[in-house]
């Protein structure tokens, strides 16, 4: 394992986007990183689906077997604000990051460039522009109806000075197999891009955490039921939901499944975390997981990378 820098100086950004609304979105993502870097944050961490925002509670019209128009028209809009991976959106907080020399991480809805399918994706950036992008594998539930499963984009990793960067989307963490495939790989810096405020994920981030023996940074959103836009036909669905609809919870734990920050609720905030990068080998002493706590002789993990 190669730590080239002792210290990540880390800013986990737990924030509402401007949803349904990719250029105000990527507005305030781009003043988030201006902020962070003038902490003098390294590494900038957006939640999943930040631009255009996650439409929780929202079923465009969908039932089993079939659809509605309005449903439709609040599908197209989501489709209209979503991003092209290396589109103008995209370019710009590229730009920014080369302009205050951090890494960032960033979810986003990616529109396909040749089909009309929809991924729940996150994308890594380099100081110097390298991106990185990965798209979830499985949505989650009835997210199956506003994206689609990955195709390729499946595991990339960022080499970073603290280590191998990587992410996993949400509940793709609960897929054993895909924290191996992580794990495999070295990962030193694991990123947890989410919308999950239950009680029962603070619990796992510590045990992944443990398990890989790395440091997991959880980065949640924060929003309100006011904040969602005018809508063609979910008004009443969004009207059953509580005032505040995402109450974030992000937060960041060590390789001994420590909190190295506090954990946020109930408002946006910026959490900025110093991570002793050496502490990822000293954990390791006992356990590797993908090490000399291994047995390949026995059990193998094959990925097909793509």
């Amino acid at each position: 394992m190669i730590i080239r820098k002792n210290t990540c100086k880390l800013a986990v950004v737990q924030a509402a986007p401007i949803m349904f609304d990719k250029e105000k979105s990527t507005e305030k993502a781009l003043r988030l990183i201006e902020e962070s870097a003038a902490h003098g944050a390294e590494l900038v961490v957006f939640p999943e689906l930040f631009i255009p925002g996650y439409p929780y509670g929202m079923t465009f019209g969908f039932t089993v077997g079939s659809r509605n128009p309005d449903g439709r028209k609040d599908w197209k809009n989501y489709y209209d604000n979503s991003l092209l991976a290396d589109g103008e959106e995209m370019q710009k907080i590229v730009s920014c990051a080369r302009k205050h020399h951090v890494y960032v991480s960033i979810g986003y809805s990616e529109c396909d460039p040749v089909t009309a399918t929809l991924y729940n994706s996150n994308m890594m950036i380099s100081p110097d522009g390298q991106t990185l992008n990965h798209r979830k594998l499985k949505p989650t539930g009835s997210e199956r109806v506003v994206w689609g499963d990955a195709d390729r984009d499946y595991f990339p990793v960022m080499q970073t000075p603290w280590g191998p960067m990587a992410n996993l989307i949400c509940w793709e963490s609960y897929m054993p197999l895909a924290r191996v495939a992580l794990y495999q790989k070295g990962v030193t810096l694991y990123i947890s891009p989410n919308t999950n405020d239950n009680k029962e994920w603070q619990d796992t981030i510590r045990h992944i955490a443990i398990e890989g023996h790395c440091f997991f940074i959880n980065a949640d959103l924060f929003f309100t039921k006011d904040m969602y836009p005018e809508t063609a036909g979910a008004a009443e669905e969004i009207g059953r939901l509580n005032d505040i609809v995402c109450r974030g919870g992000s937060c960041v734990i060590d390789p001994y499944g420590h909190a190295d920050s506090d954990t946020v609720w109930d408002r946006e905030a910026i959490i900025y975390a110093e991570l002793d990068m050496q502490k990822v080998p000293a954990s390791r002493m006992e356990h590797d997981v993908c090490g000399h706590y291994a047995r390949p002789d026995i059990l193998k993990l094959q990925v097909e990378e793509k």
